[in-house]
């Protein structure tokens, strides 16, 4: 072995620091809002509906917007029926069962690397949720495209397949569809921001600590 990986070995071989430590724990609240708030929203807003309909998309369920007058997730499914498109059902979801546990299980990992991780340990749960979060949405847009190409041909009114929007407003027929992260997808966001500032600044400080040892 070279002595510039027997380095790079020693770096990564290096207990994380106590500040780092302090900072992963912290991430892991908002692990806990990912459980509490919408991973995504959509709105559908029509000169029939200038209230738009409103759908919260969760880690394990779906809930759209409930009144005393109607229930949104119900008119949203109804006028998909019109296009010919499947109803929006929580049961075709298999992400409802697996997302939880995998927040969970990320959780639990931290955990350990808190107690007790080495720099490697940190890499390894950074690559894990980048991987995590790429898939993610991958298959959240994999979604949207599946459910606007497969219309049923006999549907009553006809429209030209298309993609719901995964971010931003789009005009569809004549619904405006607005799409965008909710709280959920934030916290994941501030948590990714977590992980890699710890990450970078257990690099630091190991490549640090190794070449005062070796001087």
């Amino acid at each position: 072995m070279g002595p510039k990986l027997k380095k790079y070995q020693r770096i990564f071989d290096r207990p994380i620091d106590l500040p780092v430590r302090f900072l992963l724990l912290a991430s892991l609240v908002s692990l806990l809002v990912v459980f509490r708030m919408p991973v995504w929203t959509m709105s559908f807003e029509s000169n029939q509906y200038p209230d738009p309909l409103r759908l919260a998309i969760h880690i394990d369920h779906l809930e759209g917007q409930k009144t005393s007058l109607r229930d949104d997730l119900r008119e949203i499914n109804s006028l998909n029926h019109y296009i010919g498109m499947r109803p929006l059902l929580e049961s075709d979801f298999a992400e409802f069962l697996w997302m939880p546990f995998v927040i969970g299980v990320l959780a639990l990992i931290v955990l350990r690397v808190v107690a007790f991780g080495k720099v490697r340990d940190l890499v390894d749960v950074t690559v894990l949720f980048t991987y995590f979060g790429l898939f993610s949405l991958w298959d959240f847009y994999h979604r949207l495209a599946g459910y606007g190409h497969n219309l049923a041909p006999d549907a009553a009114i006809k429209v030209p397949p298309f993609t719901p929007p995964f971010f931003g407003r789009v005009k569809i027929a004549n619904f405006w569809i607005e799409s965008f992260p909710g709280g959920a997808s934030y916290a994941l966001g501030i948590f990714a921001a977590i992980l890699a500032g710890g990450l970078a600044w257990a690099i630091v400080t190991a490549y640090r600590d190794v070449a005062r040892e070796a001087a």
